[in-house]
């Protein structure tokens, strides 16, 4: 399951404010047109790390978007937390639930970041990055 900003707003948790977000669309418009231009190889841009491709192919949310570069399969995005208190690798986030326990453990606001991945080529790219609140700043 994805966590995108949207999909927070009167969550039953008791709430957990988003502070903002940002997109990286033109980014990726750039890259994946330079893509097709032939500027950039194929082993340039799906370099996925497998931890990645493990954790869409696990728990990944299945999007209906076919991937920009192989167009073959349908690109699932991850959803990762960093914070105090959280490892210092962050957490993968399945769950609302796992985004309201890692909320409830982070002593400060946590950076969470959402990757479209492909587990057919590869590909994978930085979507978008929000704040949610942590404990601290959710009570005042």
């Amino acid at each position: 399951m994805n966590f995108r900003p949207e999909a927070l707003r009167g969550a039953p948790t008791g709430g957990l404010p988003v502070a903002g977000q940002v997109t990286y669309r033109l980014a990726r418009n750039a890259v994946v047109s330079e893509f097709h231009k032939g500027r950039l190889s194929r082993l340039d841009i799906c370099d996925a790390h497998p931890e990645l491709v493990r954790a869409a192919q696990g728990i990944g949310d299945a999007t209906t978007e076919p991937c920009p570069i192989c167009e073959t399969e349908n690109l699932v995005l991850v959803s990762y937390a960093f914070g105090p208190g959280l490892p210092a690798s962050g957490r993968c986030i399945a769950t609302k639930a796992d985004l309201s326990r890692a909320s409830r453990a982070a002593a400060g606001d946590l950076a969470c970041y959402v990757v479209e991945v492909c587990p057919a080529c590869r590909w994978n790219h930085l979507t978008h990055t929000y704040v949610v609140a942590g404990r601290r700043r959710a009570r005042a």
